[in-house]
């Protein structure tokens, strides 16, 4: 074994959990310490700033600079009182992660001393260098200025000692160059639609608010930081681009809910007691179906903020993990023959009376509301499939998704038994009909001591991108790495551009004389009718629903840079109407691609460099090693071709395999110099998917096969059986 990574092993085999301090009193007690939300408004701001800052979140009404200084000085306050010494301007650029740029609170007091200073203009406003984070285009070089402001929807909170404000990020020209402004405009875009469509119905003409919500569950992978240190694919791509699978993985299903190792309890406790105080509502924690892969969910939120406290869990998670000398892997695919990991996007509507805009409800009314609602979520899916493919869609997705693992590359909708039965009763019923949806059932196992168990309306179907699940629907194909606001935004902005059709077909039909009952049901007859091919109960991994899904007309390209295009399709472009110009569209499909093109390149200069460098050598060291054990042979023995042969069989296969990666390698070098010509990035990034990327997986196979070859103790990297499985 390779001295760097016998250490590597050592290592990780002896690591003691970490002992966390932790917090004193109930976690209710210190539940939000480091944020500046109402509770800590109610006690530095005057009760006039709290009571505007209260429409201003809860409303969406405008705040004026005078009402930004005076919440400018009682941030301050609060900020210094809890250790700050530093403020930023925290965003979400167009690169999956956040940025920030920290100052001091500090300013001349004209004596020669300084003051701690924080105004209004500040809170409000700042410039980053918007040429030096992704635009696609909308900023050149020499067009350095770019503007963050302040987002009050989102409380500003407190890391280390940096008081983080949540803001959009904007272009000199008004452009958006963030996550967060087009994830704001999408949230108002379906709350205004939602509000005119419930004020059809008897019990909700009083809404004046609809929130869009989101309950993120994240999955990652741990490994120790020696371990990940001895791995440079791992270090700079995120993923393992070499190794042969373990012969245990997770084919006992042993891992799922499993017991959790101590090491990983105290790195989970650690990083929700500092989620706690940070406001995030972390609820679930537990083993996932890969070794060293685990899960983490919080309660639901309005989804914007779950958008910030997804992105500011990530960040916390990498800083924890340090602490617990781990490494946190959120590459969709770190390790090849296992499962790889998701973030399901659990999302649904809920008005300002406490209705559940995606819960059945108790009579024919509100029944006749929910299916409203769903049909019209149907439609949308239905109609802007491929966009909600789109934005999922990534060079580090492409892996998992598909991989009889995951959801397929294919946007379809499961809705389960019971729904799929209302919604077909419902195309031939009539307004006289009522409509009826069942509530829980009971099961009894016919054992005494077991109490009866109250089922779902409906199944899960985990091989489904987009379910329904009782009283949300989830989007399972979202990547690990991914923020959610790329298909939050996608799928706000598709049902808003849906309702406000329903709604305009459903006046149109009142206007012509139809009683309101008789117009909505035709109108949504029509669009069940319109939306069946989008609907599929069964097995989402099977090649027969890939052909199916073809024949239904559904969106099946699996060309990542060619799925992109959706994005800049006229009906995408109708439905980001509002939310993100036909400029912005293209210009961040520009990003896409050159984002992929790069992720791509990477890994194939990184494979470049571990083949060349480190694996052939060390196969040839061994090689070496046999042909002078079968050269000793010839000299005792007459026939040893026949005394050699399992040598010479093996010298012979490591010729065969080191010279397919020699050659291999330098055919992929000369294919990514010929697509790094092109100037296009949208041909570039298919160049690179088409041609580029197939080399990575023909290069693994014969490195995987001479893992098997080579003497162990020679091996330069740790392999699976040594990352997969935390001690």
């Amino acid at each position: 074994m390779s001295k760097l990574r016998f250490k590597a092993v050592a290592a990780a085999a002896n690591r003691k959990p970490v002992e966390v301090e932790k917090p004193k009193g109930k976690t209710s007690e210190y539940y939000g310490v480091n944020v500046f939300n109402r509770r800590a408004m109610s006690k530095y701001l005057s009760k006039e700033t709290f009571k505007i800052m209260s429409k201003v979140i809860d409303k969406g009404e405008p705040i004026n600079r005078g009402i930004a200084e005076h919440v400018a000085a009682g941030m301050r306050m609060w900020a210094l009182e809890n250790g700050a010494t530093h403020y930023t301007h925290w965003f979400h650029p167009l690169t999956d992660g956040t940025a920030e740029k920290h100052d001091a609170f500090v300013e001349h007091d004209g004596q020669g001393g300084l003051i701690e200073e924080f105004s209004g203009k500040i809170l409000a406003q700042q410039e980053p260098d918007a040429s030096s984070f992704p635009s696609g285009g909308l900023r050149n070089t020499f067009e350095a200025r770019g503007y963050s402001a302040w987002d009050p929807t989102s409380p500003a909170f407190i890391v280390e000692d940096t008081l983080c404000i949540p803001t959009i990020f904007i272009s000199y020209t008004g452009e958006s160059l963030d996550y967060k402004t087009p994830l704001l405009k999408s949230i108002s875009s379906v709350g205004k639609a939602s509000i005119d469509v419930c004020h059809y119905f008897p019990g909700s003409e009083d809404v004046t608010k609809v929130n869009s919500n989101l309950g993120w569950e994240q999955e990652y992978f741990l490994v120790d930081e020696d371990l990940f240190a001895a791995r440079p694919d791992l270090m700079l791509t995120g993923r393992t681009l070499m190794s042969h699978e373990s012969a245990k993985n997770q084919q006992l299903e042993d891992h799922y809910f499993g017991s959790i190792p101590q090491r990983v309890i105290k790195f989970m406790e650690e990083l929700e007691y500092e989620s706690y105080a940070l406001g995030i509502p972390v609820k679930t924690r537990h083993n996932e179906v890969a070794p060293n892969q685990f899960e983490l969910a919080p309660i639901y939120e309005e989804c914007n903020l779950a958008v910030d406290h997804n992105l500011l869990i990530m960040s916390l998670m990498e800083k924890i993990a340090r602490r617990h000398s781990f490494r946190i892997l959120l590459h969709e695919k770190p390790f090849k023959g296992i499962n790889g990991s998701g973030k399901h996007n659990n999302w649904s509507l809920t008005t300002d009376t406490g209705i559940n805009l995606l819960s059945p409800g108790k009579d024919t009314e509100e029944n006749l509301r929910f299916i409203t609602f769903i049909v019209n979520i149907l439609a949308a899916v239905h109609k802007n499939n491929g966009l909600l493919k789109a934005s999922i869609s990534s060079a580090t997705n492409a892996h998992r998704l598909g991989a009889n693992e995951a959801p397929p590359a294919i946007i379809s909708v499961f809705l389960g038994s019971q729904v799929s039965d209302i919604l077909d009763k419902f195309e031939s019923s009539t307004v006289k009909d009522a409509i009826v949806v069942d509530d829980k059932k009971g099961l009894s196992l016919g054992v005494g001591q077991i109490p009866e168990i109250l089922l779902d309306n409906t199944d899960r179907n985990r091989t489904s991108p987009f379910a329904f699940t009782g009283n949300r629907f989830e989007f399972r194909a979202v990547g690990s790495s991914a923020n959610c606001a790329s298909a939050m935004t996608a799928l706000n902005a598709s049902v808003a551009e849906q309702l406000r059709l329903f709604k305009a077909e459903v006046d149109a039909l009142i206007k012509k004389g139809k009683a309101k009952e008789e117009a909505l049901y035709e109108i949504l007859k029509k669009y069940i009718k319109e939306s069946r091919p989008i609907r599929f109960n069964g097995n989402g991994y099977s090649d027969e629903w890939k052909a199916e899904a073809a024949k239904r007309g559904l969106d099946c390209e699996t060309s990542v840079p060619v799925i992109y295009d959706s994005y800049t399709s006229k009906q995408s472009i109708k439905t980001f109407a509002g939310i993100l110009s036909e400029v912005e569209l293209h210009a961040r499909n520009e990003v896409k691609w050159e984002t992929y093109t790069k992720k791509i390149q990477i890994e194939s200069r990184v494979l470049g460099d571990l083949a060349l460098n480190h694996i052939i050598p060390v196969s040839i060291t061994y090689q070496s090693i046999l042909l002078v054990n079968v050269a000793k042979l010839k000299d005792v023995f007459e026939d040893y071709k026949i005394k050699g042969a399992e040598q010479i069989r093996l010298i012979d296969k490591i010729s065969s395999h080191v010279n397919a990666i020699n050659a291999k390698v330098h055919e992929m070098v000369d294919a990514r110099k010929k697509a790094n010509n092109i100037e296009n990035e949208r041909e570039k990034a298919i160049e690179y998917h088409d041609v580029v990327a197939p080399y990575l997986d023909e290069i693994r196979y014969h490195i995987d096969k001479l893992e098997l070859i080579v003497d162990n103790n020679m091996w330069p990297l740790p392999k699976y059986r040594e990352l997969l499985f935390i001690r």
